[in-house]
């Protein structure tokens, strides 16, 4: 049963993950400014672990992109790879960073996850997609200057659902089932 609950919330994660950026894309650049799909996937990490964010990371964007066209196939590959980043080193650092207490785990390895991802996305912008052609201007500009009300928001809102989840008992349950099943 444990393994089940992963498996939902897993599933539900990558469910909001398509269709939580839908409502802000009415707004024009708001997928840049807002970053909706990193919330689901932040919380996948947090909440469930390392191996499931990292597989609600991949699969978040890639099923998002075939069944909405957002993100596009030119910006798909750095945010496949920002938002797997964003799930594994979400999931570990909740596990391993030697801090007591909830809330500061929480805000810490959400904080931690978050540069992780940036840095990974431009360095494979950089070396990769956009050899030559990107500078760190361009980095900080589109990963921290544009998206600072997403990164407000997910500041916000990512622990505060894991404060209520918990409250309600899901996030112990959550992370008993993954750490039994060793993916936490």
């Amino acid at each position: 049963m444990r393994h089940t609950k992963l498996i939902v919330f897993a599933g539900l994660c990558v469910a909001l993950g398509v269709v939580l950026p839908l409502a802000f894309h009415s707004i024009p650049n708001a997928g840049r400014i807002f970053a909706p799909m990193h919330i689901p996937v932040l919380l996948a990490g947090l909440l469930t672990g390392p191996v499931y964010g990292l597989i609600v990371g991949i699969v978040t964007p890639i099923l998002s992109s075939v069944l909405t066209g957002m993100p596009p196939a030119a910006v798909l590959p750095a945010m496949t790879v920002e938002l797997a980043i964003f799930g594994l080193a979400s999931g570990l650092l909740m596990r391993y960073l030697p801090i007591r207490g909830y809330v500061p785990s929480v805000y810490l390895s959400l904080i931690g996850a978050m540069l992780l991802g940036r840095v990974a996305a431009g360095v494979v912008n950089a070396l990769i997609f956009q050899l030559g052609s990107y500078s760190m201007q361009i980095w900080v500009t589109s990963y921290f200057v544009t998206s600072l009300p997403g990164i407000l928001i997910h500041l916000v809102a990512v622990p505060h659902v894991c404060f209520a989840l918990r409250q309600v008992g899901l996030v112990t349950s959550l992370r008993e089932a993954a750490l039994k099943k060793g993916h936490c």
